[in-house]
């Protein structure tokens, strides 16, 4: 990734907020000139006062499709702020650990940190130390998630946030869970099959899962890979190409396949606007 990201990425963490799940109280400010640009678009009294079990806008009520699109991506992207600047903070710290395992001066204090993030990213250490085989894993799976692609699906998985699972269940990424009682049942969930759509207490909650989805789960090393191709080639990992390129890992996350990576690069592109744009992160 691109020194300049970074310090982009964190400085949008900042001005998100410092809570990791509080940022349903801590709204984003918002600066005076992209207030200007919405004046046009803001949303009625009426529009907001219908809120979900989260605390979210009702979505469904907002008839202008820009105005409902600028509201969902409005309403995700605190979130997503957060989660990628812990990223980059795990990033930078990882990448420590592998210099003075290079060096070989690791400390027990790096050992320490070694093990708790291996836990959170289920790459344990082994018996014997930190090694290359460890550090490569985890230098695949600590890294950014573009922020359009996280709203696209976001978008696509919750119907712009009008679902039964995002209004009910917190769910914008349609996560499941297997234990009885964790989430919504499916109405038309197949015959023999258990799973359920996870209940999330927050849409921050939502918003971690699915950044530990995609970063740990076995069905999303091509993304993994695409995005740690894309580092080692200096190449951005937050702009409209990246999500596009890392969007060709999901071909798992849906049962639709291509169909269902097709549609993503397609909402990419067309909504292009709210992410480029000079003004679209103010």
């Amino acid at each position: 990734m691109r020194k300049s990201e970074f310090i982009a990425i964190a400085a949008a963490g900042v001005i998100a907020g410092c809570s990791f799940y509080g940022y349903e109280q801590t709204q984003p400010r918002v600066s005076e000139t992209r207030v200007e640009e919405r004046k046009q678009n803001r949303l009625s009294d009426s529009q907001v006062a219908g809120k979900s079990v989260g605390g979210a806008p009702d979505f469904s009520a907002i008839k202008d499709t820009k105005q409902k699109k600028q509201a969902f991506f409005d309403y995700l992207r605190p979130g997503i702020a957060l989660e990628n600047q812990r990223i980059v903070k795990e990033r930078v710290r990882l990448e420590q650990l592998k210099e003075r395992f290079d060096n070989q001066t690791i400390e027990s204090s790096d050992q320490s940190y070694a093990i708790k993030l291996g836990k959170l990213y289920k790459v344990e250490v082994p018996a014997n130390g930190i090694t290359d085989e460890w550090l490569d894993l985890m230098l695949h799976r600590v890294d950014v998630i573009p922020e359009s692609l996280v709203l696209v699906q976001g978008a696509n998985e919750s119907a712009w946030g009008t679902s039964r699972f995002a209004t009910q269940a917190n769910n914008y990424f349609g996560q499941w869970c297997y234990s009885k009682g964790c989430g919504l049942v499916p109405l038309q969930r197949g015959e023999g099959m258990s799973h359920e759509v996870a209940k999330f207490s927050s849409v921050q909650q939502s918003i971690h899962g699915y950044f530990m989805n995609v970063n740990r789960n076995r069905a999303y090393e091509e993304l993994r890979e695409i995005r740690y191709q894309r580092h080692l080639a200096g190449q951005s990992l937050t702009d409209t190409e990246a999500a596009i390129a890392l969007s060709n890992g999901l071909l798992k996350y849906s049962e639709r396949g291509e169909a269902y990576v097709n549609d993503l690069q397609s909402m990419i592109r067309h909504n292009v606007q709210f992410w480029e744009s000079p003004l679209a992160n103010q």
